[in-house]
């Protein structure tokens, strides 16, 4: 296992100018190196947020005291840390909190750790509602987020449309106690019901659970044959099921498509999170249906086709 060398050696980056300390500066050096070399995700984020949450600072803040020298007790926890992360547990569930759309959302292994290209969502709705105000008079938006996980898209939603209510649904009740405490967080409960059960089967019986305006989802929709290439961050710690999604990666995708607009009224928006390899199927079933117009896929931050936006007629 690498090991933050002790502040008497002459380790990887020791302090300069003689100090027996490992500082700020020389931590965030030396853990950004090891983690490059193991082949993890912007090694230099993952080095600040481990830092940050040991000394328990923003980040900022370890740059405008760059030269802090850490305790004994900090190196240790960094060290058992470091180990962690090495081995590619998320970086994210070691803090206990992941970003998404500058929110810092509660996360533990009940639920995925949000990603950017989930925030194409939030982003590319928020635009849609802003350009349609008749969409829903005076900003009282209904819309549902199912399989929430964390929350996270319904809870950055609500966050940046003060008038709107959400149905978040999932089937996974730990990861629905999740979705409650980032609610909570972010002062969005009162106008959020978290409703457990399969996809959209918790929507039927409820009394906003059709005519909506619109229905997001980041579903499971990675293909079995794909599985094995998964990195061993996300196949190894985040939660399987809601990950796979059968051999063509539209087990939970298609049931959306086909099944969504009964629950959405007419205009109403539909935005599915897909696999960047399932996009020309989604498009095609998507614009097969008679009951869906405008059917494109939009890029995520990388350029890659990762959400289906499309319109109930």
């Amino acid at each position: 296992m690498a090991r933050i060398p002790d502040p008497s050696s002459t380790g990887p980056r020791a302090p300069a100018s003689g100090l027996r300390h490992w500082t700020t500066r020389a931590l965030l050096d030396w853990m950004t190196g090891a983690f490059r070399e193991k082949g993890l995700d912007a090694p230099r984020l993952c080095a600040e947020l481990l830092v940050a949450h040991v000394i328990g600072c923003e980040r900022l803040r370890l740059y405008m005291e760059a030269d802090r020298p850490a305790s004994d007790l900090e190196r240790d926890h960094l060290r058992a840390l470091v180990a962690r992360a090495l081995r590619h547990e998320p970086v994210q569930y070691l803090v206990g909190e992941a970003w998404f759309f500058s929110l810092p959302m509660k996360v533990d292994r009940r639920v995925l750790v949000p990603r950017p290209s989930s925030e194409t969502i939030v982003e590319h709705l928020l635009q849609t509602v802003r350009a349609d105000p008749g969409l829903a008079p005076g900003g009282a938006l209904v819309i549902a987020d199912v399989c929430t996980g964390s929350g996270c898209l319904a809870v950055a939603i609500l966050k940046n449309l003060p008038g709107a209510r959400a149905l978040a649904t999932d089937l996974s009740p730990p990861a629905l106690e999740v979705a409650h405490l980032n609610a909570q967080r972010h002062g969005v409960f009162d106008r959020i019901e978290l409703l457990q059960g399969d996809l959209l089967s918790p929507l039927e019986s409820h009394p906003a659970g059709h005519g909506l305006h619109a229905l997001v989802s980041n579903p499971p929709y990675i293909p079995d044959h794909e599985w094995a290439e998964v990195p061993p961050n996300v196949k190894d710690f985040e939660p399987e099921l809601a990950l796979r999604a059968g051999p063509d990666g539209l087990a939970f995708v298609r049931p959306l498509i086909e099944q969504g607009p009964d629950h959405l009224r007419p205009g109403g928006l539909l935005f599915v999170e897909i696999a960047s390899s399932t996009a020309a199927s989604v498009l095609e079933l998507a614009r097969a249906s008679p009951r869906l117009t405008g059917a494109r896929i939009v890029d995520d931050f990388e350029g890659l086709p990762r959400v289906l936006f499309a319109r109930r007629v």
